[in-house]
């Protein structure tokens, strides 16, 4: 078994940054839903939405739409904004665009290349564009860059994604958001991993919800998240029930969060997939039991 230490004082859910994360719907139809679903999960109170950018900046319209729509709301917003395809012009512009509807959050991503495309953008590497929405920007925004406790899939190895993650924080990120996982233990190796190159920015972890196994399987083989194997097998040995997929999710992703901020994980981001239900289950399980004696 893998021993980690503790990585800090425990958080409890009151006082953790909570955040929800969308993707920019297609649709009319995604659009009304997504609404309503930002509806119910404003009710819990998270310190940011977080708006997703299409590969090589494939959504950008529908992202701007999304995020000024959430802005009019007077609900806090964080647009993702994406070096793939990227010009300093038009990151500039989107900067300018954000500052003068008084956004104050922004996650910055090196992104990935839609199929078929070649256009790798003027940035190589989220340092580069975090380096470059500081200087245009100054200290406007606070920046949100990626991290991957399991490890980028095209890092060549742990040392070299940590290095790398190291750059985005040395270039003026403020703190930084893990890709989803179902290990704890390669959490805290991480973040004690980057505590010692001098990484003193808060990592918040990354929480997927689970209502499909299938769906769940082509998230995880597509960024290289790493799903236990006893619970793969148990996901399988379900077939197509789905509410024991859904019940068993639940379960174990209530007690990952918990066991995070015991630890003291500065906060939790969701992956909504653009729905309500899971996320907000998982939250008021997480708060209705801290309230027990």
């Amino acid at each position: 078994m893998v021993r980690t230490k503790r990585i800090t004082t425990g958080t409890d859910v009151v006082t953790a940054n909570i955040s929800f994360e969308f993707f920019p719907p297609q649709t009319a139809e995604g659009v009304e839903k997504l609404r309503a679903a930002r509806a119910k999960l404003a009710a819990l109170e998270p310190e940011f939405f977080s708006v997703t950018y299409g590969a090589g900046g494939s959504t950008r319209e529908h992202t701007l739409e999304v995020v000024f729509d959430i802005q009019r709301e007077v609900l806090p917003v964080a647009p993702h904004i994406s070096c793939i395809g990227a010009t300093r012009e038009t990151t500039r512009e989107l900067l300018t665009r954000y500052q003068a509807a008084g956004i104050r959050r922004i996650v910055a991503l090196r992104g990935d290349l839609p199929s078929g495309t070649a256009d790798a953008g003027e940035f190589r590497y989220a340092n580069e564009l975090v380096e470059f929405i500081r200087r245009e920007s100054g200290d406007w925004f606070h920046i949100e860059v990626g991290c991957y406790p399991e490890w980028h899939p095209q890092a060549k190895s742990p040392k070299d994604d940590l290095l790398a993650f190291k750059r985005k924080i040395d270039a003026g990120a403020n703190s930084a958001i893990t890709q989803f996982f179902y290990n704890f233990d390669a959490y805290a190796a991480f973040v004690d991993a980057a505590r010692g190159l001098g990484i003193e920015a808060p990592i918040v972890p990354g929480i997927m919800p689970i209502g499909s196994f299938s769906k769940l399987a082509r998230f995880a083989d597509a960024c290289g998240a790493e799903i236990p194997r006893w619970l793969r097998r148990q996901f399988e040995a379900y077939g197509d029930d789905t509410a024991s997929i859904r019940a068993l999710g639940l379960d174990v992703v209530t007690g990952l969060c918990e066991q995070l901020l015991a630890a003291g994980a500065p906060g939790l981001h969701f992956y909504t997939l653009n729905q309500a239900g899971l996320t907000t289950e998982i939250v008021t399980r997480l708060r209705s039991r801290q309230d027990e004696p």
